[in-house]
């Protein structure tokens, strides 16, 4: 068996680098293995535990996406890498070549290592279909849940649980989102939650205790909080056993690639969570787990397989991230003015504050809140931060444009908007610019 490409792994990555396969060179043949027989949608999963009725409908369908366009499709584990032979094998003994070869293995949550994380009660979040199905039926039966984190997934599954009722206790090292956002959103976020019935409770874990099944968590100042449900969302570590084994550049952060997302292999290319990215403005290498990040990687994939286009690189990664928690949505893009500073910026800090519509008494207007980080050399944008209602989801990806662009403080005080009073703040207090002028402001000053 044979193919032009052959890619592993079917989530954001593995799919999107299937469908960009396909639209830049319709002649070649394209196969996607997928581990398992049922796929999730990532961003999904904290969902079913609340919003969603079921595990099944966070289903992704791959098959859909796929199939039309003539994509063959494998349920199978890929178990070797051969490169020179241009080979992979898998689980039931299939042996299949390829021309290019692409990993999109995705990653798999940080299991905890403490005493007592065995017991019965203890959970993590990963995008497995079977394990979730089980994990939602026990949270039906839990009544005090303790979730240990305070990233994204973290708060989202927290938020969710809390919607059926539950006593839930968020236990986190320092403050909330603290890679993301500034202390003053890690802190609006807090007390939103606190508002909501969801105790915020700052420590570290020592041990779970329980008999057969999880009771309490002691923690380091010997505290304790009751639980019979534990949630561990501390992380997650890219899937690159296949690329160390194949003898690929491997670093702490994930598989190597180029600005055309090839690897240490000429003809293996690399996409999503198991790969290694690099910040957009410093070029310091971290890892990165989104959805939305990997779709912008495999289109880049896709677009590269068989001839380099110019256009269609790399040129590094800007983390822009949404989120929507106890009614408060949150968005960053970029550098927190806290990284800004440790990484030896000077910045100057602009805010803009005011109401989503206008007027303000619509029933759906919500409060926003701007921040924007700009360096004071030139004036460019280094960061975004936002805190508002849902017109913050797509507020974020203007800022985020304006970061990949490196547009200034002053370019993005006479950005030309549309507004409506139903749909967005006034022309007169528009956020964005409101920030953009405070900035301006103290940048004259």
């Amino acid at each position: 068996m044979k193919y032009d490409v052959v890619i592993i792994g079917a989530s954001a990555g593995g799919l999107t680098t299937a469908i960009s396969a396909r639209k830049f060179y319709p002649d070649k043949s394209v196969l996607v293995i997928k581990r398992e027989d049922i796929a999730m949608i990532p961003c999904g999963i904290p969902y079913i535990f609340g919003t969603l009725e079921s595990v099944d409908d966070d289903i992704l369908p791959v098959e859909k996406f796929l199939e039309p366009l003539g994509v063959d499709i494998l349920t199978d584990d890929v178990t070797e890498i051969d490169p020179r032979a241009k080979l992979v094998r898998t689980a039931s003994g299939k042996e299949i070549a390829w021309e290019k070869l692409v990993l999109a293995t995705g990653s798999k949550p940080v299991k905890p290592e403490f005493p007592g994380s065995e017991l019965e009660g203890v959970y993590t979040v990963p995008k497995d279909y079977r394990y979730l199905k089980e994990f939602r039926e026990r949270v039906k039966t839990a009544e005090r849940v303790v979730i240990v984190g305070g990233g994204f997934i973290a708060l989202e599954v927290g938020d969710e649980i809390r919607k059926l009722g539950k006593d839930v206790t968020i236990l986190v090292r320092s403050r909330l989102l603290r890679s993301s956002f500034d202390r003053e959103f890690s802190e609006m976020v807090a007390e939103r939650l606190e508002e909501r019935g969801i105790r915020v409770v700052y420590g570290q874990v020592e041990r779970i205790l329980g008999g057969e099944s999880v009771e309490r968590v002691r923690l380091i100042d010997g505290s304790e909080l009751p639980a019979d449900l534990v949630i561990f969302s501390i992380g997650y570590r890219p899937n690159v056993e296949l690329a160390v084994k194949a003898g690929l550049k491997v670093t702490r952060y994930g598989i190597w690639t180029d600005e055309y997302m090839r690897t240490s292999h000429p003809d293996i290319f690399a996409v999503g969570d198991c790969v290694e990215h690099r910040d957009f403005f410093t070029g310091k290498p971290y890892g990165l787990m989104l959805a939305s990040t990997a779709t912008f990687e495999a289109r880049i994939a896709g677009a590269n397989l068989f001839k380099l286009q110019i256009v269609r690189e790399n040129r590094r990664t800007i983390g822009v991230y949404s989120t929507n928690v106890a009614g408060l949505t949150l968005a960053a893009a970029g550098l927190t003015e806290e990284a800004a500073r440790r990484e030896g910026f000077e910045v100057i800090v602009g805010y803009g504050k005011g109401p989503d519509r206008h007027p303000a008494k619509f029933p759906d207007t919500s409060m926003v809140t701007v921040k924007l980080i700009f360096s004071r050399d030139r004036g460019a944008i280094l960061g975004a931060q936002i805190a508002g209602g849902k017109s913050v989801g797509e507020m974020i990806n203007i800022l985020a444009l304006a970061i990949q662009k490196r547009l200034t403080a002053s370019e993005l005080y006479t950005l030309q908007i549309a507004t409506h009073p139903l749909l967005t703040a006034s022309p007169v207090g528009y956020q964005i610019l409101q920030a953009a002028e405070d900035a301006l402001a103290k940048l004259r000053a």
